[in-house]
C-alpha cells in the first residue's frame, strides 16, 4: 500500500454543544474508501478508532478499552483505542497496524468533551500524519462535546452514585486555557441544574475556579453532602488529586462517565459515516 500525502486542510464544522457536526475524509484525493471490506457492520463499515488524551494512570487503557468494547457492541463495528500522549499506542501505530491487515478506512472519534487545543490542533495533526504515513483513509468524527446527550450521561452517572435530586452537584472538569471551552462546561452545568432541585456548580483541575475551592465554598454555605461528578471518560491522576478533598468534605465522588458514553460514541461514528455517504 503506497503512502499518501495528507489533505491540505481537515475541515470541521461545529455546533452549539461544543462538538463538530460532520467529519471529512483525510486522504490524498479526499474520497471515501473503496466499499470492499467485510466487517462486523457490513462490507463498507470503517473501523472505529477512539482517540483519547492518555494518562500516566495505570487504569486508563483498561477503561478506554471497556468504553470502546461497549461502543462496538452498540454500533456493531470493529474498534481500536489510540492515544494522543502518555499512553500507548498512539494513532500512527494503530493505523499502521490496521493497514498491515488490509484495512482501507477508519473513523477517528476523539474522546474529548471540549473544543479546545487538543481538539483543534493535536487531533487533526495526528489524523493527517497517520493517514499520510499509512495510506489508510481516516475520517475525523465529532468530539463527545457537552451537548444534551452528554448531559443525559451525567444525569445517569449521578443517579448511579445515589445522588438525591435536592443535593448539590459539583461538575469536575480538566479545564482549558481557552475561555470558550470552559464556558461550554459551565453551560452544561446550567442545563443540568435545570433538571435538578439543587445547584450545580463547575470546578476545574487546571484553571479557575478550582474544584477544591468551589467545594469548600459549597460546604461553607451549608452543603454537608453532595456529589462531585467527573467530566472524564476514565480514571486519571487528576481524579486521584481531588478524591481526598471530596472525602474530607463528606461528599461522594462519582465514577467517571465510562461505558455510559458508549451510545454517544456510537452516534458520533454513525453521524460521521452517514454524512460522508450522503455526499456519494
Amino acid at each position: 500500500m503506497s503512502r499518501r500525502e495528507p489533505s491540505a486542510a481537515l475541515s470541521r464544522s461545529h455546533n452549539g454543544s461544543g462538538s463538530q457536526t460532520a467529519g471529512t475524509w483525510c486522504s490524498a484525493d479526499d474520497r471515501p474508501p473503496p466499499r470492499d471490506r467485510d466487517e462486523r457492520a457490513g462490507s463498507d463499515a470503517p473501523v472505529l478508532i477512539g482517540l483519547a488524551h492518555g494518562s500516566r494512570h495505570a487504569g486508563v487503557a483498561a477503561a478506554t478499552d471497556a468504553v470502546l468494547a461497549a461502543t462496538g457492541e452498540l454500533a456493531v463495528v470493529e474498534v481500536r483505542a489510540a492515544y494522543l500522549d502518555l499512553t500507548e499506542p498512539d494513532l500512527g501505530t494503530v493505523v499502521a497496524d490496521l493497514a498491515v491487515v488490509g484495512v482501507r478506512a477508519a473513523v477517528v472519534v476523539p474522546l474529548l468533551f471540549t473544543d479546545a487545543f487538543h481538539a483543534q490542533i493535536d487531533v487533526p495533526a495526528a489524523v493527517s500524519a497517520a493517514a499520510a504515513f499509512s495510506g489508510v483513509d481516516l475520517l475525523l468524527a465529532p468530539i463527545l462535546g457537552t451537548g444534551d446527550e452528554v448531559a443525559d450521561v451525567v444525569v445517569n452517572r449521578l443517579a448511579a452514585a445515589g445522588t438525591a435530586a435536592e443535593e448539590p452537584v459539583l461538575l469536575y472538569a480538566v479545564g482549558s486555557s481557552r475561555a470558550a471551552a470552559n464556558a461550554a462546561v459551565a453551560d452544561l452545568a446550567d442545563r443540568l441544574a435545570n433538571r435538578r432541585q439543587a445547584e450545580v456548580r463547575v470546578g476545574f483541575a487546571t484553571t479557575e475556579p478550582r474544584a477544591g475551592e468551589v467545594l469548600s465554598d459549597l460546604v461553607a454555605l451549608g452543603a454537608r453532602t453532595g456529589t462531585v461528578v467527573p467530566l472524564f471518560v476514565g480514571p486519571g491522576l487528576l481524579l486521584e488529586t481531588i478524591a481526598a478533598t471530596v472525602a474530607d468534605a463528606g461528599w461522594r465522588l462519582a465514577d467517571p462517565l465510562g461505558t455510559l458514553l458508549a451510545p454517544v460514541l456510537a452516534q458520533r461514528y454513525r453521524a460521521a459515516v452517514g454524512a460522508t455517504r450522503q455526499l456519494r
